[in-house]
C-alpha cells in the first residue's frame, strides 16, 4: 500500500525500490542495487548454489492513473514469496532471488537485463501479474515500437496557405492507411498508435508531426513479415502529401511468452490448494506483450495471472487502479505470494519437479 500511495513512473521508482530492498535486506537477503546500469533495478538473493529460482517484481506506475496495472501487488507478492521460501532454501540448498525490474510499462528493462546476461546464471523465472481472470500461464505477442515523423512546410493558414505543406495532413492520412491495413490482419497481428506532436498553433499549417506505434505479431518472424507492409502506409502518405517521412524502429523487441508446462502445472496445483481452481492457460485471452517473453526464451518461465477484479473491469484504467488497493487486491496478492513460494519449495524439495521443468524447456515444449 505504501508503493500504491506513492506512484512513481518507470525508471524513477526510487521510493518503491528503497522499500523493497530494505524489506529484503531486513529479511536476510543480499541486495545488489543499480544492476545493469539501471538505478532502480536490483537483485536480492538468499542462499547459495543451484537451482537458482527467481521471482520478478515490477513496481512502476502508469502516467496519470497510478497503479492501474497493479504493479504494487506484483512487487509485494514477489518480495513476500522470496521471504516465505527461505526455510526451504535453508533445508534444501539452492537460491531464491527477487529481481527488481523497473520501467515495466514503457522501457522494456527485462529485455535490457536479459541482453546483459543477468538471467543466464538462473534456472527458473516467475512473474505473477494481477488481472481479471486466473491462469497459470499467459498468452502474449511479440511486439516492437515504431516512431514516425513527417516534415512539411509551415505557413499561415489564411495569409499564405498556398505556401504551406501540412505534416499533420500526412499523419492523418497515415493513420487512415494504418486503420485500413489493420482491418485485414488476423487476431495475432495488431497495430496501435498515438500522435505525440500534432502541431503548435491552429493558425499555422504544421511543419512537423510525430507519432508512436506499437506493432504486435504472433512471433518475431511474423513481426518481421508485418513491418514492410506497415511501412507502406507511411511512405504512401508522405508521397500523397509531398512531405518527408522519417522513422525508427525501437531498439528492443518483446518476444512471445514460452510458458513452461511443468512449471505452470506446479503453480496451478498450488493455486488450487488455496481455493483457486485455475486453468493452465487461457488461449482466448491474449495478455498483450511483455518483455518477460524475452526471459522465457533463455530459461524456463511462467507468467501467471491472478484475478483481483471481475472480468468486465477495464485493465490499465482507473477501475483497475481501485482494485489494486482493494480487499480483493490484497487477497490476490497473498494468494500470488503463497503460490509462488510453494512452487519454489516444490522445485527445491523435489528434484523430479525440476527435472520435468528442464526437460520441457530443452525439448522446446511450451503452452500455446
Amino acid at each position: 500500500m505504501r508503493i500504491y500511495g506513492n506512484p512513481e513512473p518507470g525508471l524513477k521508482e526510487v521510493k518503491a525500490a528503497s522499500l523493497l530492498t530494505q524489506y529484503l535486506e531486513d529479511n536476510g537477503f543480499h541486495v545488489e542495487k543499480g544492476v545493469c546500469e539501471l538505478p532502480t533495478a536490483f537483485v536480492a538473493s538468499y542462499g547459495k548454489g543451484k537451482p537458482a529460482i527467481a521471482v520478478l517484481a515490477a513496481y512502476d506506475a502508469m502516467p496519470l492513473i497510478g497503479h492501474a496495472c497493479g504493479h504494487n501487488l506484483i512487487a509485494a507478492a514477489a518480495a513476500g514469496a522470496g521471504v516465505a521460501a527461505k526455510p526451504a532454501v535453508d533445508q534444501c540448498d539452492g537460491r531464491v532471488l527477487v529481481i527488481g525490474t523497473p520501467g515495466d510499462e514503457l522501457s522494456g528493462t527485462k529485455a535490457i537485463m536479459a541482453n546483459k546476461g543477468i538471467f543466464e546464471s538462473m534456472d527458473i523465472a516467475i512473474l505473477a501479474h494481477p488481472g481479471t481472470h486466473d491462469s497459470a500461464a499467459t498468452q502474449t505477442l511479440a511486439s516492437q515500437y515504431l516512431n514516425v515523423e513527417f516534415f512539411g512546410q509551415a505557413a499561415h493558414t489564411i495569409a499564405q496557405p498556398e505556401r504551406g505543406n501540412s505534416a499533420l495532413e500526412a499523419m492523418i492520412l497515415a493513420f487512415n492507411n494504418v486503420n485500413l491495413f489493420a482491418k485485414g490482419l488476423d487476431n495475432h497481428n495488431h497495430v496501435h498508435g498515438i500522435i505525440t506532436d500534432g502541431g503548435n498553433m491552429a493558425s499555422l499549417i504544421p511543419a512537423y508531426t510525430a507519432a508512436t506505434f506499437l506493432v504486435r505479431a504472433k512471433d518475431k518472424a511474423a513481426l518481421g513479415e508485418l513491418k514492410p507492409a506497415l511501412l507502406d502506409c507511411f511512405t504512401q502518405a508522405a508521397k500523397d502529401t509531398n512531405t518527408q517521412l522519417e522513422y525508427t524502429w525501437g531498439d528492443l523487441t518483446c518476444a512471445p511468452m514460452r510458458n513452461n508446462p511443468a512449471l505452470a502445472r506446479l503453480f496451478a496445483d498450488n493455486m488450487c490448494s488455496l481455493g483457486r481452481n485455475i486453468p493452465l492457460t487461457t488461449p482466448d485471452k491474449i495478455f498483450g506483450s511483455t518483455d518477460m517473453g524475452n526471459i522465457s526464451q533463455i530459461i524456463p518461465s511462467i507468467h501467471p495471472i491472478v484475478a483481483i477484479a471481475p472480468e468486465e473491469t477495464l485493465i490499465q484504467q482507473p477501475p483497475f487502479a481501485v482494485a489494486a488497493a482493494s480487499a480483493a487486491g490484497i487477497h490476490g496478492l497473498a494468494d500470488s505470494a503463497k503460490a509462488q513460494a510453494m512452487t519454489i519449495i516444490d522445485l527445491l524439495n523435489e528434484p523430479e519437479n525440476l527435472n520435468r521443468v528442464r526437460a520441457d524447456f530443452q525439448q522446446g515444449k511450451w503452452l500455446q
